[in-house]
């Protein structure tokens, strides 16, 4: 992996430098994950300064959900008395003679700009904006083959909640035993906190699991997903508790799930991020559900669970073959319930099958 961590940031290099900067300081945990294959609690990397540096304000604890640092940087662990390692990364650069640095600025905050300003007055720095983000939107087979195992790990996991006992039983008690159990099957943790909605808590989007218990005839909706070597994955399904479906959980259920199946097949390279989210939300709006409906029909996963590209009426781009993204259309309805059909898909061209389907827990509407 040294070679593939050391030509991203080479592609990084050529970037900043082509916008004048002598130098690049990146914060932002997962993109420092990125370029430098670790990301220990409050490190930063430094490039271009003489050699890339990581500087860690501890030494790292080997702690796989940390990652491993790619063995062609330099890792300087600074003494406590060294403080924020932005600030020693910004007398560094100066130390080397850079006159400009590119840095983060949607990352840092107000106080830590200046004290970098205050211990090197003369470096003029420059906004690297999303630099790194927009280069991470399309993953090697590598960061996809992760994926794949974050997406096996959280197909058994609800796989086998599915088969225990259910009614009775707390939102909050179900979340927690899926999240044992996503580490159970070799995960670092969960991508995000799991949600699971009972009822008229059904179908919202992140519901924060509360004590109501499982009751005969609800909906019962779960979004989880893995943490598997820094990359998150994510699946949401909808099921009904211990009884045969009632007519209006059959047209809604039908109805979301044509929705994804829509969105589902626009996802091929060149479509424009606005029509797969347009290709769900059209039948939403047409039946009558355009209130309340979820801001993006879907987003980017990686490094982050939530990354670019935004799948939402007015993203602007097109996707790329070898991006990963979600599909996850819901309807709630206030008081009763709903339905979120959640996957996680890699576009892939026509040639190679199209769109390639990660999480592959059934999407029919079970009575559990």
């Amino acid at each position: 992996m040294s070679e593939v961590y050391a030509v991203r940031r080479g592609l990084l290099r050529d970037r900043y430098a082509a916008a004048g900067s002598a130098a690049a300081l990146v914060s932002r945990p997962a993109n420092v994950r990125y370029l430098a294959g670790a990301a220990p609690p409050g490190a930063v990397l430094l490039l271009g300064a003489g050699e890339d540096v990581l500087l860690c304000p501890h030494a790292p604890t080997g702690d796989p959900s940390h990652g491993r640092p790619d063995e062609q940087l330099r890792v300087d662990v600074l003494p406590e008395a060294a403080g924020d390692p932005v600030v020693a990364a910004a007398g560094l650069a100066l130390s080397a003679d850079a006159v400009s640095l590119a840095v983060e600025e949607h990352d840092l905050t107000v106080a830590r700009h200046r004290a970098m300003l205050s211990v090197a007055p003369h470096l003029r720095l420059a906004d690297l904006g999303h630099t790194v983000e927009q280069l991470r939107i399309v993953k090697d087979e590598e960061e996809i083959a992760c994926l794949r195992i974050a997406a096996e790990i959280t197909d058994q996991a609800l796989g086998e909640l599915l088969e225990s006992i259910l009614v009775g039983r707390t939102e909050r008690h179900l979340a927690l035993e899926l999240e044992r159990r996503l580490v159970d099957h070799g995960a670092d943790g969960p991508a995000f906190p799991t949600s699971v909605g009972t009822g008229p808590h059904s179908g919202r989007g992140r519901h924060r699991p509360s004590d109501r218990r499982v009751e005969e005839g609800d909906f019962l909706s779960v979004c989880l997903g893995a943490n598997y070597r820094g990359y998150r994955c994510e699946i949401g399904r909808t099921f009904v508790i211990g009884t045969s479906p009632a007519d209006w959980q059959i047209e809604l259920y039908d109805l979301v799930f044509a929705a994804q199946r829509g969105a589902r097949e626009a996802l091929v390279p060149g479509a424009a991020y606005r029509d797969v989210d347009r290709a769900a939300r059209h039948l939403l709006d047409s039946a009558g559900h355009s209130d309340g409906l979820p801001p993006s029909t879907g987003h980017g996963v990686g490094l982050e669970i939530d990354e670019d590209p935004q799948l939402a009426p007015r993203a602007m781009g097109k996707l790329d073959a070898c991006v990963p993204v979600t599909v996850e259309p819901g309807v709630h309805l206030p008081g009763r319930g709903g339905v979120r059909i959640d996957d996680t898909l890699v576009v892939r061209p026509e040639a190679d099958g199209g769109p390639e389907l990660l999480t592959i827990t059934t999407k029919e509407l079970l009575a559990l």
